[in-house]
């Protein structure tokens, strides 16, 4: 079944509140306090186990995906690390530690990418976008519509004029600004549905002109590498890189994000 936009933040903000009523979030926080138990003596990839198997269960949050970064950068795994903190990215936008990590983290990797320069506008819309998380945006625009709610409640029934005319006024203000937390909640999730990247994973990859081997060198990403992900074409997928180079690689040799 395919959702609109709307639609999968109303989805998406039913299964983030309702699931912390439930009875598997028990596991899933005892697994997560044996994870950083690993973490906190140096097994590293006990923890990563134990992290991934929150995530098989079906529950994923910031924290999760960032203690895997952590956890994957004390191994020197620089492409599993960067994949998991983008994860996290995704979730929180807008947390300095993460975007800190990964800053940190790409400053290990072979190749130095300088990014086109966007136009100031486009900068601060998508820093505006991006942030908060859209958990915390639900979780507002909720709170912000039911206070409005009670509010408009209080209206009818009130006998005072000038609280009839405080409680309808506020109402309006607060349903005004819990519709544009959804409309913000919406944007961000179209932002990263329309930007696909991905983390190269193989130690160095010679990308193509076209999706064969016979096809003309253009140039070459090592591990570690963000690229954006533009189509795929059976076991290729043509990528863009952050200063507008464009070209084709094995699908095999990228994780998405």
């Amino acid at each position: 079944m395919k959702f609109s936009r709307l639609g999968r933040f109303i989805y998406l903000l039913t299964f983030m509140v309702i699931p912390l009523l439930s009875f598997g979030k028990d596991q899933a926080d005892l697994l997560f306090e044996k994870a950083n138990a690993s973490y906190a003596k140096g097994e590293y990839k006990a923890a990563l186990a134990n992290y991934r198997q929150i995530l098989n269960s079906g529950y994923e949050s910031p924290a999760i995906y960032f203690n895997m970064g952590n956890a994957s950068y004390k191994t020197d795994d620089i492409p599993s690390a960067l994949l998991y903190y983008e994860k996290a990215h995704k979730l929180a936008p807008g947390d300095e530690d993460i975007n800190f990590n990964i800053a940190m983290a790409n400053s290990k990797t072979t190749d130095k990418i300088e990014e086109m320069p966007d136009f100031f506008l486009g900068r601060w819309i998508k820093s505006f976008i991006l942030s908060h998380s859209a958990h915390t945006l639900a979780i507002t625009s909720l709170l912000l519509i039911l206070l409005g709610s009670a509010l408009l409640i209080l209206y009818f029934f009130a006998h005072s004029v000038w609280v009839k005319k405080s409680s309808f006024y506020t109402a309006i203000l607060l349903f005004f600004f819990g519709i544009l937390t959804v409309f913000i909640a919406n944007r961000q999730i179209s932002y990263f549905e329309d930007h696909r990247q991905g983390i190269v994973f193989s130690s160095s990859v010679t990308v193509k002109s076209a999706p064969n081997e016979r096809s003309r060198a253009l140039f070459v990403v090592h591990d570690g590498t963000k690229v954006n992900v533009m189509e795929s074409n059976n076991d290729w997928i043509r990528i863009k890189l952050a200063n507008g180079n464009e070209g084709w690689m094995k699908i095999a040799d990228l994780k998405e994000i």
